[in-house]
């Protein structure tokens, strides 16, 4: 009885391939290219505020790596472009 039930678990975590330890449920993300490591024309600038709005949300707060897919040393130079640009009243500390 104890083997039945191993069994059927062993079978349900396969896929169509017979890979073990599938789940459906936790599926592999695709790992995001840093923006500004492949374009290399791509300059961050703190006086452009309308290109920096891709790294903040609606509130105004910064995106994190995950969601931008940038590198630790781009998400780094993000972070300090959206803060002067906030320093000189470019972009918004915080939106209502």
């Amino acid at each position: 009885m104890a083997d039945k039930k191993q069994n059927n678990r062993r079978n349900n975590r396969m896929n169509n391939n017979g890979d073990e330890d599938f789940n459906p449920k936790f599926r592999k993300m695709r790992k995001k290219v840093c923006t500004l490591c492949s374009d290399k024309e791509f300059v961050l600038d703190y006086k452009n505020p309308d290109q920096l709005k891709k790294f903040i949300n609606e509130k105004g707060k910064i995106l994190p790596r995950r969601a931008t897919g940038a590198c630790a040393k781009h998400q780094r130079d993000i972070t300090l472009a959206v803060k002067r640009c906030r320093h000189i009243a470019m972009l918004p500390y915080a939106e209502n």
